[in-house]
């Protein structure tokens, strides 16, 4: 045979047998991901009955009972682990009046976790509402909470107002003064109270400014034996107004003594 002919043949031989192989690869990768579909569709079949047995709170929520978090989810259907809607269950505890965050995982084979983060509450908010540290208005039980400020204002400034609370709230500390309430016209203009009776009207705009004159001048306003600062009128561009009250005899005789 030609010795090109020859080599021709072992050429064909090698290609013949590559495809062999490639094919017979292909095959075998086929068949058994059909087989390993089969095996996990049964055991889905199998259990897709699988109910959830167990629950798990975790989180520590001082103010929300568990028995309440555990009523919320028996609302879910949990009679299938695998058809479970766990952003269902998260939006039942959720509407509980604390709880801020939550989150839920599955633990096959019959447990959820549930891991809960409630509202610190920082202040009242127009009464009836509570503020959390972010400024975020939420509706629970305050009978527990005592000696939290008392913020109001128009909806949706409840961050505006938390905000200048605190900045004013350190300015007075600082200066062994301490502010109880504050409040936000619709018009934005703003009035604080301190937990000495006295009233600061700041108006709209430079409050800082204002707030920092008050300060500046209040030790002199406390010289007065017969009367006490009852309003401080600071919406002006320079000075302010003030308006005193008359002491009770029970103050009079205290600030004789002082």
């Amino acid at each position: 045979m030609h010795p090109l002919l020859e080599k021709a043949q072992q050429i064909k031989l090698k290609l013949n047998w590559s495809l062999i192989f490639g094919v017979s690869f292909f095959l075998v990768v086929v068949i058994g991901l059909v087989q390993i579909t089969t095996g996990v569709s049964d055991w889905l079949v199998e259990n897709k009955d699988a109910q959830i047995k167990h629950l798990i709170v975790q989180g520590h929520p001082k103010y929300t009972d568990e028995t309440a978090i555990i009523k919320a989810i028996k609302k879910a259907d949990l009679s299938s682990f695998f058809e479970l809607d766990v952003k269902h269950v998260q939006q039942l505890v959720q509407d509980l009046p604390w709880v801020a965050t939550v989150s839920v995982r599955k633990q096959w084979p019959d447990t959820i976790q549930v891991y809960v983060v409630e509202h610190e509450a920082v202040a009242h908010w127009n009464s009836d509402l509570l503020l959390n540290q972010s400024g975020q208005a939420f509706q629970a039980s305050s009978d527990k909470l005592h000696d939290l400020p008392q913020l109001y204002g128009p909806e949706g400034s409840e961050e505006e107002a938390w905000v200048a609370f605190k900045q004013f709230d350190e300015m007075l500390k600082v200066n062994n003064l301490t502010l109880s309430s504050l409040a936000l016209s619709e018009r934005f203009s703003w009035q604080l109270w301190l937990d000495n009776g006295i009233r600061l009207d700041l108006g709209r705009k430079d409050k800082a400014k204002r707030v920092q004159r008050f300060i500046d001048v209040y030790p002199r306003m406390e010289q007065r034996a017969d009367a006490q600062v009852d309003t401080i009128d600071l919406r002006y561009d320079t000075g302010l107004a003030v308006s005193f009250k008359p002491l009770q005899e029970e103050q009079l005789q205290n600030k004789s003594k002082a």
